[in-house]
């Protein structure tokens, strides 16, 4: 059995336990076109019900930070709403697991950034880019802090070439600046909507991921996004230190995804942050890290402050992960939330579905 064989028997018979589940019927049945065009087998299926009614909660990617991890892709989740699947953060090997779990990336029409970290961002250019190739015609949306509509312009810049020789070569007539939108949002203390339609609510609120320092001297900024549907409520932290604007947002939800620092690492941080600033650098990565995540002290503190139900922790640091070994120490993450908050603690694994 291959490494990436046990892996997956192991996290589906985890889920199983646990009482979650791979993606089943959320999404409507992909046609024998749609499969291969999302790089599926092409084989004739039989009919299935329609797609599941109500909200489900998909964790694409859970890896924390900018490396690259074979056992888990970068930050992404998918809010799959009677079948219809919004997507908040696109981190490298985000398509792959759209194709995993079935999701599908040429349903995605809606896509929310919490902030423009590459970690969150980098398999976005793709996804535009393949959507477009294999014939997605319909209007995509993408909501984010300010530097979203140029990332789009960007996105669509990046893949220029692709259009003009497919333009040629197989006759295109839909134009990537027609199809492709991006929104700055201006966020601040006061929570704003986002996006509104029949089926969710999204508002949002500035979070703490970049001090006051920094947003001082540049327009970049981060935020947490919560998501209203008829049946449930889910709160994205996004990545963020201690906050009282996401406690604000995220009153009674059902759902507070939140990222966490191992306590470790953050004492670590610090310690390093301290040696660069003895030397000079009193902007390093180390004091970055320290300042601007969320050891699980600070998780607990706005979970329990906010009173939700579930926290589902997410895009886990530290990120790397030892070949055949368990990546992350879940039960220390577990037991460090549980110390500050009562309710039910989730670790979060790519493919889950809650």
């Amino acid at each position: 059995m291959s490494l990436r064989q046990g892996r997956r028997e192991l996290l589906g018979a985890a889920l199983r336990l646990g009482g979650l589940a791979l993606l089943p019927a959320l999404v409507a049945r992909p046609s024998v076109a749609q499969l291969r065009a999302e790089g599926l087998a092409a084989v004739d299926v039989p009919p299935e019900p329609p797609p599941m009614k109500g909200t489900r909660l998909v964790l694409l990617g859970t890896r924390g930070g900018p490396g690259i991890d074979l056992a888990r892709a970068q930050t992404a989740s998918a809010v799959v709403v009677d079948g219809v699947p919004y997507l908040v953060d696109c981190g490298y090997g985000t398509l792959r697991r759209l194709v995993e779990s079935q999701v599908g990336y040429l349903r995605v029409g809606q896509v929310f950034f919490t902030h423009l970290h590459d970690d969150h961002t980098a398999d976005f250019p793709a996804l535009l880019s393949f959507q477009w190739t294999n014939g997605r015609a319909a209007r995509v949306d993408a909501f984010g802090p300010p530097g979203t509509a140029r990332m789009v312009e960007g996105s669509i810049l990046s893949f220029r070439g692709n259009v003009e020789i497919r333009t040629v070569d197989e006759g295109r007539t839909h134009k990537p600046e027609d199809l492709y939108h991006g929104h700055d949002v201006v966020v601040s203390d006061r929570i704003v909507q986002v996006h509104k339609d029949a089926r969710v609510t999204v508002t949002a609120v500035e979070n703490t991921h970049y001090p006051a320092r920094n947003t001082a001297r540049m327009a970049h900024r981060a935020l947490a996004l919560r998501f209203d549907t008829k049946d449930r409520s889910i709160v994205f932290t996004g990545d963020t230190a201690y906050s009282q604007n996401i406690v604000k947002l995220a009153r009674g939800a059902d759902y507070f995804v939140s990222e966490i620092m191992d306590e470790g690492l953050y004492q670590e941080m610090l310690r390093r942050a301290r040696i660069a600033s003895s030397e000079g650098n009193s902007e390093s990565v180390f004091r970055h890290i320290a300042e601007t995540h969320s050891p699980p002290a600070d998780v607990a503190r706005m979970a329990s402050e906010a009173g939700v139900r579930t926290v589902v922790l997410n895009h886990l640091l530290p990120g790397l992960s030892a070949p055949r070994a368990l990546d992350y120490a879940a039960s220390e993450f577990v037991e460090g939330v549980r110390k500050g908050f009562a309710g039910e603690v989730i670790v979060g694994q790519d493919l889950m579905v809650l």
